[in-house]
């Protein structure tokens, strides 16, 4: 008789440790959203979206006003270049010119 007391006992703990772990996979089987929303949650995403895309908004125009100043200096860095090349050139006519001079004044002086 003991046997089958001990015997119903495990049967009893077994079933009630599979009817625990049922109910919480039904429990987690039939999650859900509330069909309640309150008004403050709305109120707040509706908030955080609109600031998002302000945000959004506002960094495309910098980007779009870098790009544009971007393809501006462009065009001026090749001028600039160019002006330093010229200025480079102009460098060597002066000094080529200033070389010979003295050499002229150089050979007046011992004539």
């Amino acid at each position: 008789m003991t046997v089958l007391l001990r015997a119903a006992k495990i049967t009893r703990r077994h079933a009630a440790r599979l009817q625990d772990k049922m109910t919480e996979h039904h429990v987690i089987a039939d999650w859900h959203l509330d069909k309640r929303v309150p008004i403050a949650l709305i109120f707040a995403i509706a908030v955080q979206t609109g600031a998002g895309l302000i945000w959004a908004g506002a960094a495309s125009e910098r980007i779009s006003h870098l790009e544009v100043q971007g393809e501006l200096t462009t065009g001026m860095t090749e001028r600039l270049v160019r002006v330093e090349e010229q200025i480079g050139f102009a460098r060597e006519s002066l000094d080529r010119i200033e070389r010979k001079l003295e050499r002229d004044t150089s050979q007046d002086g011992d004539n």
